[in-house]
């Protein structure tokens, strides 16, 4: 693997953009059509890509999918269908900037569950940040007044969500390759999603089949821009720039879909962010 940190941060850079767009897209959709039929029409589309891109780096699908932890595979996968189901709901309820807001916690909660699930060492400065990043979340979530509204509660669940979803990528990585590891993610995903979602079918207008067309698109290019983030470059020299995601997120929720920002939401993420980059930076210290 080359190391290229310069051409690593761009390629994040723009990885986060085009996620991001893709977050767009699928409020805008699922504000209009059922969530798990969005979902699973993306899936489509992803599990082709991934299929595409396994048999390029493995040979053939047999060894994309060869695999001594298939259950982990799988639970892997459903977890991730799972949590963008949750996630692009959150989009429809809240926002995206409320909903990148509190999503932006999830590194946290890698941190703090990474003791538990992979028995790593966590120090106790990442746990003093770790404690700090949630008061980040409850001065966005505001106490007393909507943290135990449903709608509140929806993207902190799908942070926790993507963030065990880590840990078992992670966990997984001690016996299969990147490759496989991402062949079971979207294959599985798309099975899940497929049982699910063809019981919500509804007819699209045209103009929306345009829009899921550039969701599928966006959200192909957003891995594939990962992934070669990946190649180039450290993950712990690039991981910061993800944190990009909440900005562009929060800039097409603000400049196009007429979100607003209140004071404790902006307030609480850069908490939740500042404590995130500083438990990257002490994870780094200690490896």
């Amino acid at each position: 693997m080359q190391n290229n940190p310069r051409l690593g941060i761009l390629l994040m850079i723009a990885t986060t953009f085009v996620f991001a767009v893709q977050d767009g897209i699928s409020r805008y959709l699922a504000g209009n059509y059922n969530v798990v039929m969005i979902v699973m029409i993306r899936y489509w589309f992803f599990a082709a890509f991934v299929i595409t891109i396994a048999i390029r780096k493995s040979g053939s699908i047999r060894a994309a999918a060869a695999t001594r932890q298939p259950i982990l595979q799988i639970t892997r996968g459903t977890l991730l269908a799972l949590e963008i189901c949750v996630m692009v709901s959150a989009f429809v309820l809240l926002g995206l900037v409320e909903s990148h807001a509190i999503f932006a916690s999830y590194p946290l909660l890698i941190a703090a569950l990474s003791g538990p699930v992979l028995g790593e060492k966590v120090g106790w400065r990442r746990w003093v940040a770790i404690g700090i990043g949630f008061v980040g979340v409850l001065v966005i979530l505001q106490p007393g007044y909507t943290v135990f509204a449903p709608a509140a509660v929806i993207p902190l669940a799908a942070a926790l969500m993507f963030a065990l979803y880590g840990l078992l990528t992670r966990y997984a990585a001690r016996k299969d390759t990147t490759a496989t590891s991402f062949f079971w993610t979207g294959t599985s995903g798309a099975v899940v999603m497929t049982l699910a979602g063809v019981w919500f079918w509804e007819p699209m207008t045209a103009t929306d089949w345009l829009w899921m067309g550039a969701l599928c698109v966006t959200g192909a290019s957003g891995h594939w821009l990962l992934i070669r983030t990946y190649e180039v470059a450290e993950a712990s020299e690039v991981q910061p720039f993800a944190y990009l995601q909440l900005v562009f997120a929060s800039a097409i929720g603000l400049l196009l879909l007429g979100e607003t920002l209140r004071p404790n939401v902006a307030m609480g993420a850069a908490i939740v962010v500042s404590a995130g980059l500083f438990t990257l930076w002490r994870s780094k210290q200690t490896t």
